[in-house]
C-alpha cells in the first residue's frame, strides 16, 4: 500500500476506521521462520541493553539532571538518536533500501492530531516522575533496580486501561 493511496484511503474512513488501520503492519514480513531465527534478536537487544547502561542512558540520575536543565549528557544521546533515525529514513526512502531478505519498505506517513501532544505530556510525566523511559525498563531490571518492576507493571496498565477507553478518547 502506497502512502498516498493511505492518506487518501483514510480521509474517506470514520474515525473508528482511521485508528483500526493505524494499528495494522504494513511492514509485515510474508516470510515464516522457525523459533529460534528470533535469538539474533534476543542478542541484539541484551547488547543494547548493555550499551544503554553504560552509557548511562538508564540512570535515574541522569534523567533527573536532564528534566533539571543541569545536563546535557541526555539531550546529546537523544538528539544524536534522531538525527540517525532522520538520516536513515531519508536514505531508506532515498535509494529504495530493502529489507534483508529483499523486501520492500513501505514508509507511510500519518496526519497529526491534538491526541499526539496529550499523548507526548502524560509520557514526559509519567518519564519524570518515574526516571524511566519505557525502552529501557528491562535494561534496569536486568541491571538490578527490581524497584522498576512497579513501573513496567504501572506501564502495562497504563496500556491496558488505555485501550479499554480508547473510543472515548479525542483522537
Amino acid at each position: 500500500m502506497s502512502s498516498i493511496k493511505t492518506s487518501t484511503t483514510t480521509e474517506q474512513n470514520t474515525d473508528f476506521e482511521v485508528r483500526s488501520l493505524d494499528t495494522m503492519c504494513i511492514n509485515d514480513s510474508a516470510l515464516q521462520h522457525p523459533w529460534w531465527y528470533n535469538i539474533k534478536y534476543l542478542i541484539a537487544g541484551i547488547l543494547f541493553g548493555i550499551l544503554l547502561v553504560k552509557a548511562e542512558v538508564v540512570s535515574w540520575f541522569r534523567i533527573q539532571e536532564m528534566f533539571r536543565l543541569q545536563s546535557f549528557h541526555m539531550y546529546g544521546v537523544i538528539g544524536s538518536a534522531v538525527m540517525v533515525g532522520a538520516i536513515s529514513v531519508y536514505i531508506i526512502k532515498r535509494f529504495k533500501i530493502k529489507t534483508i531478505h529483499g523486501e520492500a519498505i513501505d514508509l507511510t506517513g500519518k496526519k497529526f492530531n491534538k491526541g499526539q501532544i496529550y499523548g507526548g505530556l502524560i509520557f514526559g510525566f509519567g518519564w519524570a516522575l518515574t526516571g524511566a523511559c519505557p525502552g529501557p525498563l528491562f535494561a534496569l531490571i536486568g541491571n538490578g533496580a527490581t524497584v522498576v518492576i512497579v513501573v513496567l507493571l504501572s506501564s502495562i496498565a497504563g496500556t491496558w486501561v488505555y485501550g479499554l477507553v480508547r473510543d472515548k478518547l479525542p483522537h
